[in-house]
């Protein structure tokens, strides 16, 4: 299928180039990604979610867990009255009935009018027309952050992807250079998901190796790792809020492998575990597993 061009963010590269990186090891996120949480969790924000339909449950179920306030409203005129009184907005495209696509961009222009940070799941752009095309529009309201997979994100910034969807057929590391572009072009920052998640604002890059297999075999992992972002967002900077989370679902999938039997029983557990989840647990798992570089 040959899908629409989405126009390409200033920036851009027609062929995904290396950064040069001036090299740290350090990074100052264990510290503001657990002042985060704790914000979070004394805040409680709410959390407006346009979100796929399918995995709406484990979304509302996941911002709980963290202690956010989940709204899953999405009926037009009721889905942009609330944008205006959120803490943050949830925009993921991965089922787009009719209330939906009706819906997304006046919420999305009352969010940006009154300064709400919202977050942009681009799912199968770059594979179905009708979502790339409204993706591209979405994406001139400049989302605090996108959070997508390596095709998805390639798709954003103008570049080839080989996308099937929610599972991604890009490497991570190929959709570097995208995901910065599309940071800039933004303000906000990208968060790439994949075996080593990929974190940046265009001028930082934070790799975090964290997660379990099992995450691949629910369905709506990625999508609660979007309404999470989205929690994070409206309590600190997008890339604290995408490295915050990111940590967060990765720690508490990581514990809940360790005592689910299969895919049946992981999604209770990584609930579970994502409400234990303390602010000293995520600042120790950020210092050993985030990797900071700056862009030279």
């Amino acid at each position: 299928m040959t899908t629409p061009a989405v126009p390409t963010p200033p920036g851009s590269l027609a062929a995904s180039t290396a950064h040069p990186f001036a090299a740290s090891a350090a990074h100052p996120f264990a510290a503001s990604a657990a002042h985060a949480l704790d914000d979070l969790r004394a805040r409680t924000p709410l959390v407006q979610c346009l979100t796929n339909e399918v995995t709406t449950n484990l979304v509302a179920n996941a911002l709980l867990a963290i202690g956010a306030s989940p709204a899953m409203a999405s009926a037009p005129g009721e889905a942009e009255e609330l944008a205006g009184l959120a803490g943050a907005l949830l925009v993921n495209l991965g089922t787009l009935g009719p209330d939906q696509r009706a819906a997304v961009e006046p919420t999305v222009a009352v969010a940006s009018g009154a300064g709400t940070p919202w977050v942009l799941d681009p799912v199968a752009v770059g594979v179905l027309s009708v979502r790339t095309r409204l993706a591209g529009r979405l994406l001139a309201e400049r989302p605090a952050v996108v959070r997508g997979n390596a095709s998805e994100v390639l798709a954003l910034a103008g570049l080839a992807a080989a996308g099937r969807g929610v599972d991604a057929g890009d490497d991570v590391d190929a959709a570097a250079d995208a995901a910065d572009a599309v940071a800039r072009w933004t303000g906000g920052a990208v968060a790439v998901s994949g075996p080593v998640d990929l974190v940046t604002d265009g001028r930082t890059h934070v790799r975090l190796a964290v997660g379990d297999p099992l995450l691949t075999t629910i369905t709506g992992a990625g999508c609660a790792l979007g309404g999470l972002v989205a929690a994070f967002a409206a309590v600190t900077d997008p890339l604290t809020a995408g490295v915050g989370a990111t940590t967060a679902l990765g720690l508490a999938a990581e514990r809940a492998a360790q005592v689910a039997r299969g895919p049946g029983s992981f999604p209770a557990a990584l609930l579970d575990e994502l409400h234990a989840l303390t602010s000293d647990d995520l600042a120790a798992h950020v210092g050993r597993a985030a990797h900071v570089a700056v862009l030279a």
